[in-house]
């Protein structure tokens, strides 16, 4: 079905289920700490997990580490470095691996982060998300504006020189004034990576059941755009719908992901995607979601599906589409196995709409096209099997 020379690189995301709080705007497969984390228990399963998944990827180097919840930073160093232990025991990480841990402003777990270097992180990601307290009270997220920076401080202290600050927009009761602040003392920090991304009210979270008042669109825009504008102005070159880094600081983790990559997927509810290439096939695999189910199975995974051309192709779309710029096409045919003409119709309908530009070397979505990106990506939905 597929015809691959080689597989694409290959990633490892790692997720840790549990937090303090679970947010009223989170959607992700995190739960409330009852009490103290079975952090043995789950280092275990997740190395029993990834036996499980290594004869798909034998011999295959890893060139990231991304560990996310939940709020992963909740495990002990010492958690961490049994867990990279078992980690280099069964895979080649790649000795230059980018290896990023999702971290929460609080003061304790800041106090950690020389530790986490220690024991192999090379990048965080911290969850700023806003430096007002009452917005961040609003979010019902556990710090305030003091631990948020505090934590940036320590990053620096403890001797990181790659981290992102996640910061959000178009929050309850924002003005423009906030928003600029916000920007402004996320630059300030002098993170190498901002995430700035608009609060979306996602289904199935206590948001979407009581939704809160957010600004109104023209206000959100105005938000959105001047942050734009001062973070361009700071060194931080838009490569994503909602990433912005210094040079040569892009997210390789989350790069491998927008071009359509391989990544193995451990821990609760996570999921994985891997191509076979000397079968013509790639699949998808997801793992048992709730924690007490995840640490009692034997068989961690839950479920398995094989993708079909249009599968394939589409996702390409969906996820290369939303980098700046764009993606060359030699790197579709060798990601998804299939030829370009798989997606022309799509891609000519996208250049008489004004949506993109490309040539037999490069597809790049135009300014028009990052605004109506889901527009854009519907044109590749349809494509026969």
């Amino acid at each position: 079905m597929f015809q691959f020379s080689a597989p694409p690189p290959l990633g490892l995301y790692v997720h840790v289920p549990w937090c303090v709080r679970k947010c009223p705007y989170c959607d992700f497969n995190s739960h409330e700490m009852k009490g103290d984390i079975p952090e043995v228990a789950y280092v275990d399963a997740l190395l029993a997990d990834l036996e499980q998944d290594l004869p798909a990827v034998w011999g295959r180097p890893v060139s990231s580490v991304f560990i996310g919840g939940g709020t992963p930073s909740l495990l002990s160093p010492e958690a961490l470095e049994r867990l990279f232990s078992g980690l280099r025991a069964r895979l080649r990480l790649l000795p230059e691996a980018e290896i990023t841990l999702e971290a929460n402003p609080g003061t304790v777990e800041a106090g950690r982060f020389s530790e986490f270097r220690a024991v192999g992180i090379n990048r965080l990601s911290i969850g700023v998300q806003s430096f007002h307290d009452d917005l961040l009270q609003c979010l019902g997220r556990i710090h305030g504006r003091r631990e948020a920076i505090r934590a940036a401080e320590a990053a620096h202290a403890a001797g990181f020189d790659n981290f992102n600050l996640d910061l959000m927009f178009g929050l309850p009761g924002q003005s423009l004034d906030q928003g600029a602040e916000d920007i402004a003392t996320a630059i300030a920090l002098e993170p190498t990576h901002v995430s700035y991304y608009q609060l979306t009210l996602e289904p199935n979270t206590a948001f979407h059941h009581r939704p809160p008042t957010l600004p109104h669109e023209e206000a959100i825009e105005a938000i959105q755009q001047l942050g734009q504008t001062r973070l361009a102005a700071a060194g931080y070159a838009q490569y994503e719908v909602s990433a912005y880094a210094r040079a040569g600081r892009q997210c390789r983790h989350n790069l491998n992901y927008w071009h359509f990559g391989d990544y193995l997927g451990i821990g609760a509810g996570a999921h994985g995607k891997l191509t076979q290439a000397a079968e013509g096939r790639i699949e998808r695999l997801w793992k048992r979601r709730h924690p007490r189910d995840y640490l009692e199975a034997g068989d961690k995974v839950d479920g398995r599906s094989v993708l079909g051309r249009s599968d394939a192709a589409f996702e390409f779309m969906l996820n290369a589409l939303r980098l700046v710029e764009g993606f060359d096409t030699e790197l579709f045919t060798r990601h998804t196995g299939l030829a370009l003409n798989v997606v022309t119709p799509g891609l000519l309908q996208a250049e008489r709409r004004g949506l993109i530009v490309w040539d037999r070397e490069r597809v790049c979505p135009t300014a028009q096209g990052r605004n109506f990106l889901n527009d854009l990506i519907q044109l590749f939905l349809d494509d026969d099997e």
